[in-house]
């Protein structure tokens, strides 16, 4: 399903359903008392439809959740395409992951109605919503059948709308990074109404995502040689690797002359490039090899072939410079140093976690200008001169420098 389609079914069949059964539950919670979290809660469900990365900076809470209610089953709801994470990180068992399959609009409305009677069957104690963008995750929450229903509202502001029936509403903050949000919904479980956030304890941004993904003994180092195999030109130089892709929301996608411009420097200094993405990227890697002229610039778009592959090529690299997406949240689960340019979002708010990430932005007045208010619709037509504005040769100065430093002993 184009995401036009699927921003226009949210935003007026989503509205209006929303609407209906918010009355709904009015009706039927009348003369009943408050919902409470039982003390110790059989099922706890997390939705998390949107993209691969917001499933890394959950981490934290998901961590929160395991130390709070130890003896809790957690469920994840996913959309297909986005799963494979969600195992790989092990943030539930296997049988425990939901999805549902948005590819096309009736198998959609099937898999919606077969998660929801798998869900109401177990019973749930509580769910918790984590989507800003989507109301069709509302209406799952409501419909998997739990008394406790944890989301974001947008209190008195415009936009944002997804029902009065979340019984445990955070106010989405657009000042505050995500991780530090999601916290905040697992913090509501235990709260007794609403708006909960003045009892919400003080929290500094997670240090890291506390996920992590085990390899076998000689796994990376064999995975290394195979690369190298593949490609001889990477042999004896420190490999950088290049994510120019913007994948659903081209407006977030540096310059490719720009990256053009860093790749060749790269090369001139002594150093490989490697272009990564997926292979509807490949025009964009070689268009990038013809403009570096270089022979260690060279084409990984569709090497991996999966996610657990893309992260051993990161332990087997030495730099990443990416647009902001998946990969550069994906980066902070390995040791590689990494570079994630923002602009029509803002690195205050989704950046990944760790202290090996670094933040590129130009600060323009209008930056960033993508959220949950405009239904991530920019107003720049393609124009994004919050990224156009930082310049090639300041990045290129800033990657020599984080390549000449000395890799941190024991990852």
């Amino acid at each position: 399903m184009k995401i036009q389609t699927q921003r226009w079914i949210d935003r007026w069949p989503g509205q209006l359903l929303c609407r209906v059964v918010s009355v709904w539950a009015w009706c039927v919670s009348l003369g009943r008392p408050q919902a409470q979290l039982a003390r110790e809660p059989r099922h706890i469900l997390i939705i998390l439809l949107s993209e691969m990365g917001s499933v890394v900076l959950a981490g934290p809470m998901f961590a929160a959740l395991r130390q709070r209610y130890p003896s809790a089953t957690l469920h994840v709801l996913q959309l297909k395409k986005n799963q494979e994470v969600a195992k790989l990180l092990s943030l539930a068992r296997p049988e425990h992951l939901h999805s549902l399959d948005d590819s096309a609009g009736l198998g959609l409305l099937r898999d919606i109605w077969r998660v929801s009677m798998t869900l109401r069957r177990l019973p749930l104690d509580a769910v918790i919503d984590c989507e800003l963008f989507s109301r069709i995750s509302s209406l799952m929450s409501y419909l998997s059948g739990a008394p406790l229903r944890v989301g974001f509202t947008p209190h008195t502001q415009e936009g944002l709308y997804r029902g009065s029936y979340i019984n445990r509403a955070i106010p989405y903050n657009p000042y505050q990074h995500i991780s530090k949000q999601f916290l905040s919904l697992a913090d509501a479980l235990d709260s007794q109404g609403m708006p909960r956030n003045k009892a919400a304890p003080i929290r500094e941004l997670p240090k890291d995502t506390g996920l992590s993904v085990p390899f076998e003994s000689g796994e990376l180092l064999a995975y290394r040689k195979k690369m190298l195999s593949d490609h001889p030109v990477l042999k004896g130089r420190k490999i950088v690797l290049m994510y120019a892709g913007g994948g659903l929301l081209p407006e977030r996608a540096w310059p490719a002359a720009h990256y053009a411009q860093v790749a060749r420097g790269l090369t001139q200094a002594g150093h490989a490039v490697g272009l990564i993405g997926l292979r509807d990227d490949a025009q964009l890697a070689r268009d990038l090899q013809s403009e570096t002229k270089s022979e260690f610039c060279v084409d990984l778009t569709g090497y991996t072939r999966s996610i657990r592959e893309l992260l051993m090529l990161f332990y087997g690299a030495d730099l990443l410079i990416t647009n902001d997406g998946g990969p550069g949240h994906f980066a902070s689960l390995t040791p590689i140093r990494t570079m994630v340019f923002f602009g029509p979002e803002t690195g205050r708010l989704y950046g990944p976690l760790g202290s090996r990430a670094k933040v590129l932005e130009s600060g323009l007045a209008c930056s960033p200008c993508l959220s949950a208010y405009n239904h991530r619709e920019t107003f720049c037509d393609g124009d994004n001169q919050c990224l156009k504005r930082i310049a090639p040769d300041p990045v290129l100065a800033q990657a020599l420098a984080a390549l000449a430093e000395p890799v941190f002993e024991g990852l």
